[in-house]
C-alpha cells in the first residue's frame, strides 16, 4: 500500500477521535450548564414560596385584628 493511505487513514481515525472527545466535553458542559440553571430555578421558587407564605401569615394577623 502507499504510504499516502496510511496517511488517510490516521487521518480519519484522528478525526473520529477528536469528535468523539468533543462530543463528550461538550456534553459534560451542556449538563454542567442545565444543572445550574436549574439550580437558580428552584431557588426562585423557594423564594417565591417563601414569599407567599409570608404574605400569606401577614393577611392572616391583619384578618384577626379585624376581626377583633
Amino acid at each position: 500500500m502507499p504510504v499516502w493511505i496510511w496517511f488517510v487513514i490516521a487521518g480519519i481515525v484522528s478525526s473520529a477521535f477528536m469528535t468523539v472527545k468533543t462530543a463528550r466535553d461538550d456534553k459534560k458542559l451542556e449538563m454542567a450548564w442545565i444543572e445550574e440553571e436549574g439550580k437558580k430555578y428552584m431557588d426562585r421558587m423557594e423564594e417565591e414560596k417563601r414569599k407567599r407564605q409570608g404574605i400569606t401569615v401577614a393577611e392572616e394577623d391583619i384578618d384577626t385584628e379585624l376581626i377583633v
